[in-house]
């Protein structure tokens, strides 16, 4: 007789823990002899940092999500510091969309910008895609020191295809040489009253912004312009100087696509640089 000895049974799946708490940590370093090192290029959790090839003098990083995230309840961070001389771009390999978590605590994700004298640092993601339901609030804080350069851009998109946007409050900290030279903070989405009137979004569901900072501005400030179409259907945009060696371009859309053209046209055409 032959007996059936049943297959055993998997082992249960082990659910994404509630709450995840990761900071993932760069630092570059120039070395002296005209490259830029990574001596610290930590991920940690959902966040996974992937060192690309070089271009030049600059360091290049990728950030790659490993897992669905933020969800509600998520504690994320990023903290970059580019030290004294060094060349540092980090971009992204995808978007990131935030997500409702399990319970109804918001996420958080905090990015930390640190750029010593004679660095340049270029934060260049993807944009951030609130999804339905979800609850994030997102801070970006950069500290330059007095010769510090930086390229900045942040994009988001407000729901995905065919759904409404979830809860969404952002603010960008900029202090140059220990003073403020942006700070701003808006909340769109649920509970935040306005947000889709013609005084903020006019009904597009994607916007974006553009930070330069360069000593050279300081003697050569840009003028303010008027970016796209003239009525706003494929978007609209505005490049304006701030009150330090700086320039803001600030743009609303439709969709991604449309505000990231606007940008590099601010970027190509006005700003003499190239995304």
């Amino acid at each position: 007789m032959t007996l059936a000895v049943p297959a055993p049974a998997p082992p249960p799946a082990v659910p994404r823990a509630a709450g995840l708490r990761a900071t993932a940590r760069i630092t570059a370093r120039a070395d002296g002899g005209g490259a830029t090192r990574l001596p610290v290029l930590d991920g940690d959790g959902p966040i996974a940092l992937r060192r690309l090839r070089a271009d030049g003098h600059r360091a290049r990083v990728c950030v790659v999500g490993a897992m669905s995230a933020p969800l509600g309840g998520d504690r994320l961070a990023i903290e970059a510091v580019a030290e004294h001389g060094a060349s540092l771009q980090i971009t992204a390999a995808a978007a990131t969309v935030a997500l409702p978590g399990r319970g109804a605590d918001h996420a958080v994700y905090d990015v930390r910008l640190t750029v010593a004298d004679g660095a340049r640092l270029e934060w260049l993601p993807e944009p951030l895609i609130s999804a339905a339901g979800s609850d994030l609030r997102m801070t970006t804080t950069v500290d330059l020191a007095p010769t510090a350069r930086l390229v900045l851009r942040e994009e988001q998109v407000l729901g995905r295809s065919g759904e409404p946007t979830g809860a969404l409050r952002s603010r960008l900290r900029i202090r140059r040489a220990g003073r403020t030279l942006l700070d701003q903070e808006t909340a769109y989405g649920p509970g935040a009253p306005g947000w889709d009137t013609a005084a903020v979004l006019d009904g597009h569901r994607a916007t974006g912004q553009l930070v330069l900072v360069d000593p050279e501005l300081a003697d050569d400030p840009v003028a303010v312009r008027l970016l796209g179409d003239a009525a706003g259907d494929a978007g609209a945009g505005v490049l304006a100087p701030l009150a330090g060696p700086a320039a803001l371009v600030t743009a609303v859309a439709p969709d991604a696509l449309r505000v990231r053209r606007l940008l590099d046209e601010a970027a190509r055409s006005h700003l003499q640089f190239g995304l």
